[in-house]
């Protein structure tokens, strides 16, 4: 083969891969379920200036609420939610989708930072992995107390060295976990919402009295485990950490059951979580 034509063939290569890079919906439109390149594209993910271990932008979208005009201005919550963070959970991410486009519409003084896909290197294999491109699981790998002496021993201990659940060599071993914790120490949110499937379940970690359910899914509270972003945030940092378990890793609820679990989150947080510090700016 001409060696020209082998570096122009390159070179195109390499312009595809940039151009998908750089348009979310390229990529993530073709693999998540019930969601559809509109509702990508409606989404208006923006890069956050951090990168998966292959590269790959971390997208997000920050939704600001306004105040009501003239009137008086509101404390105002600020909620994280974030999916992806295993890559094989590819329903996780969709739902974050169909609340992005839900969160223009909620009441005045709601701050939202949207991250739909923590782990875009799983999530985007041809067989999507729990674990990120160093086989670490990111939901083991944040720095929660005595993580040196805990974390690798329950790994071994109560897992069996399970591939699947592998906590890294060293806490926040990898750039998407520490993507997580430097957005926890900057925007400082009020509350974390972090989508997970398929146990059909609502965990909760931290202070307040936790939801008792969203949609179909009704709490139960699993416990805690060394480098899990409950115990990090929710337990050492006191930031409440809401847990949602779909029912399926492959199928998001329906739209109807989508609607009802955004509403009682809405209603939760209206009467229960308490703002961090003083009236913030919306900008």
């Amino acid at each position: 083969m001409n060696a020209g034509f082998v570096t122009v063939l390159a070179v195109s290569l390499l312009s595809a891969a940039g151009a998908a890079r750089a348009d979310p919906c390229a990529d993530l439109a073709r693999r998540l379920p019930n969601v559809t390149p509109a509702l990508c594209r409606d989404a208006a993910l923006q890069p956050s200036g951090a990168h998966s271990v292959h590269g790959r932008p971390l997208w997000q979208r920050d939704v600001l609420v306004p105040p009501i005009p003239g009137g008086e201005a509101p404390r105002r919550r600020r909620v994280l939610v974030i999916g992806g963070i295993h890559g094989d959970e590819l329903s996780s991410a969709g739902l974050v989708f169909h609340w992005i486009a839900r969160a223009g519409e909620t009441p005045a003084g709601m701050d939202w930072r949207f991250v739909p896909a923590v782990n875009p290197d799983g999530l985007l294999l041809a067989r999507p992995t729990r674990v990120n491109a160093r086989g670490v699981d990111l939901n083991r790998n944040f720095p929660t107390p005595r993580w040196d002496q805990e974390a690798a021993k329950y790994w071994i201990d109560r897992t069996r060295r399970d591939k699947r659940r592998y906590p890294g060599p060293k806490a926040l071993s990898e750039p998407e976990s520490r993507f997580v914790v430097d957005t926890m120490a900057s925007w400082k949110p009020d509350l974390i919402v972090s989508v997970h499937a398929p146990y059909a379940v609502l965990d909760y970690d931290g202070p307040n009295v936790p939801p008792q359910r969203l949609g179909r899914l009704y709490l139960d509270r699993v416990g805690i485990f060394p480098g899990s972003l409950g115990h990090y945030g929710g337990v050492h940092k006191g930031v409440p950490v809401v847990t949602i378990e779909l029912p399926s890793a492959i199928r998001t609820p329906n739209d109807a059951e989508m609607r009802q679990m955004w509403v009682d989150l809405l209603r939760w947080v209206g009467e229960r979580i308490e703002f961090a510090g003083p009236p913030r700016a919306s900008s």
